[in-house]
C-alpha cells in the first residue's frame, strides 16, 4: 500500500472486478469527461450523513440501507422511485415508532449501477460470453454485442443518477415525507396484505400523537422534522475509474470527498488489503461501508479497519456483515469479540440478503424469505450475547409488486416467481416482504433494548 495517497493511487494497485474495456483511450476521454461534471452530492451533506452514523454507531438510533440490486436503465421512471421511496418510508416510520428509535435513511440508489461478478463469463445452450456487470458497464441481453463494456454507459449513469437524486431530494424536503401523510403512503397492493391493518393501526397511532401535538399548541408542519427527512444515497464503488472522476476537493477543509454518492462501501469480493479499492477508500472522506462475509477472519477484519478507519472514528465505518442465514453463529461472534477488544468504533449492519441465494428448481435466482428474517434475528441474537449494539439493515428491495422472494406472508412459491420476476441481478423483496421486515427488526430492537441494561451496552 503507497504511503502517499492520491485519487488515482488506486491505479499502481492489483484490482479485482474490472470491466476489460477493448478501448483504454475511449475510456480516458470519458473518465475525463466525468471529472468536468458537477458533482452528485456535496462534502456537507457527506459529513451530515457521517456525524448521524456516528451517533448510531453509539448507539442511539439506526441505519436503514437499502434499494435496488442493480438500478437499470429501462427501469429509470418517476413512478418507479416514488414507489421505493414511499416504502422505504413506510419501514423507516415503522422502525421509528414502534422501536421508538431515530432512523438514519440510506438508499441504494442513485448509483447502484454496478455490480461485482462470480465468474467473468456465463454460458447458456454452450455459448460462454462475459457476464452481466451492471448497466454502468454492458447490457443485459445474451449476445456478444450486448456484452462488450462501453465506456459511454459511464455517461449515462450519471445522468440518470442526477435525475433521480433530483427526485428524490424533491420527495424528501418538498413535503411528501410529511408525517402527515403517513396514511397515504399505503401502497394499493398493501391494503389487502397481513402487513396492512399492522400498518395501518401504527399509522393511526402516529396521527394521533401528531393531533396531540397540535392540541398542546405544537404545529407539526412547522417542525422540520416532522415535514420533511434526511435522505442519503450510496452504492458500491466497484468501477474505481468513475469514482475518481467524482473526487473532488472540498473547498472548506481541503479533503478530499467522493461526490458520487454520500456513502461508499467495499463489496465482499473486493475488500484485499493490498488491492485498489481499499487504496481508494482509504483517503475519501465520505462515511464508507465494508462488507463482511464468510472469509473474513478476525485478523482480516482488524487489519482493514486500522487502514480504512485510523482515527478511530465514529460515523466512519460500517462493517456490513453478509454470511447466510446458517452461518451467522459459526462467524459473526469471532469478529464482533475481536471489534470490541480492541476498542474499535464501528457501526454494525446485516446484510440478510447475500448471503441466501438459492436456485429454485424452475431455475429462478430466489431468496427465501424466512432465511432473510433468520438472518436478522441471529445477528441480533449474537450482538445481545456479546453487549454490543446491533446498528442497522442492508436489504435489496423494492416498492413494486414484484414476486422474486419467496414466502413473505402472502406466502409467495417457487412456482409464482415467473409472475412478475422483474430484477436485472438478483431478487429483491417486494414492499410487502419490506414491510414485514421492518416490523420484525422494530421487535428485535425493543428486545434488545429491554435485554440490557443501557449500563452494560457496548455500542461498538
Amino acid at each position: 500500500m503507497s504511503k502517499t495517497w492520491t485519487p488515482d493511487s488506486w491505479r499502481s494497485m492489483p484490482i479485482q472486478q474490472v470491466p476489460d474495456y477493448p478501448d483504454a483511450e475511449a475510456v480516458a476521454a470519458v473518465e475525463s469527461t466525468l471529472a468536468t461534471y458537477p458533482p452528485l452530492v456535496f462534502a456537507g451533506e457527506a459529513r451530515k450523513l457521517r456525524k448521524q452514523l456516528a451517533r448510531v454507531a453509539e448507539g442511539e438510533g439506526f441505519l436503514l440501507q437499502g434499494g435496488d440490486c442493480a438500478e437499470a436503465f429501462v427501469e429509470h421512471h418517476p413512478d418507479n422511485i416514488r414507489d421505493f421511496f414511499r416504502v422505504f418510508l413506510q419501514m423507516a416510520a415503522v422502525l421509528t415508532f414502534a422501536a421508538a428509535s431515530p432512523v438514519v435513511k440510506v438508499g441504494r440508489i442513485a448509483g447502484q449501477f454496478a455490480k461485482p461478478r462470480s465468474s467473468p463469463t456465463e454460458t447458456v445452450d454452450g455459448v460462454e460470453l462475459p457476464s452481466y456487470r451492471g448497466d454502468i458497464i454492458n447490457e443485459t441481453g445474451f449476445n456478444s454485442d450486448s456484452r462488450v463494456p462501453d465506456p459511454q454507459r459511464m455517461i449515462m449513469a450519471y445522468r440518470q443518477s442526477a435525475a433521480t437524486l433530483n427526485l428524490l431530494r424533491a420527495f424528501a424536503q418538498g413535503g411528501y415525507a410529511n408525517l402527515d401523510h403517513v396514511h397515504q403512503w399505503t401502497m394499493d397492493f398493501l391494503k389487502d396484505s397481513p402487513q396492512g391493518p399492522r400498518y395501518r393501526e401504527l399509522a393511526d397511532r402516529i396521527t394521533e400523537a401528531m393531533d396531540f401535538m397540535r392540541a398542546c399548541g405544537v404545529e407539526p408542519s412547522k417542525t422540520e422534522s416532522l415535514r420533511s427527512t434526511d435522505f442519503f444515497t450510496s452504492h458500491e464503488a466497484l468501477l474505481l475509474g468513475y469514482e475518481q472522476a467524482f473526487t473532488r476537493v472540498d473547498s472548506t477543509t481541503g479533503l478530499h470527498y467522493a461526490t458520487s454518492g454520500h456513502m461508499l462501501w467495499i463489496g465482499d469480493r473486493t475488500r484485499q488489503i493490498d488491492h485498489a479499492h481499499v487504496e481508494f477508500f482509504r483517503g475519501i472522506e465520505n462515511p464508507i461501508g465494508l462488507k463482511c462475509g464468510p472469509s473474513m477472519t478476525p485478523d482480516e477484519l482488524l487489519r482493514l479497519i486500522d487502514v480504512l478507519n485510523p482515527d478511530n472514528e465514529a460515523g466512519r465505518l460500517t462493517l456490513i456483515t453478509r454470511f447466510g442465514a446458517d452461518k451467522v453463529f459459526d462467524h459473526l461472534p469471532n469478529l464482533v469479540k475481536a471489534v470490541k477488544r480492541e476498542g474499535h468504533k464501528v457501526l454494525w449492519s446485516c446484510d440478510p440478503m447475500h448471503g441466501n441465494v438459492v436456485k429454485a428448481a424452475n431455475g429462478y435466482k430466489t431468496r427465501p424469505f424466512e432465511r432473510i428474517l433468520k438472518e436478522v434475528e441471529s445477528f441480533f441474537a449474537v450482538h445481545r450475547s456479546e453487549g454490543t449494539y446491533p446498528g442497522g439493515v442492508h436489504v435489496e428491495m423494492t416498492g413494486k409488486n414484484v414476486t422474486e422472494c419467496t414466502g413473505g406472508a402472502h406466502a409467495i412459491s417457487e412456482d409464482d416467481l415467473s409472475d412478475r420476476y422483474h430484477t436485472v441481478c438478483d431478487p429483491r423483496l417486494n414492499a410487502d416482504q419490506s414491510l414485514e421486515l421492518a416490523f420484525l427488526i422494530a421487535d428485535n430492537i425493543k428486545k434488545h433494548r429491554a435485554s440490557l441494561d443501557a449500563s452494560e451496552i457496548a455500542p461498538y
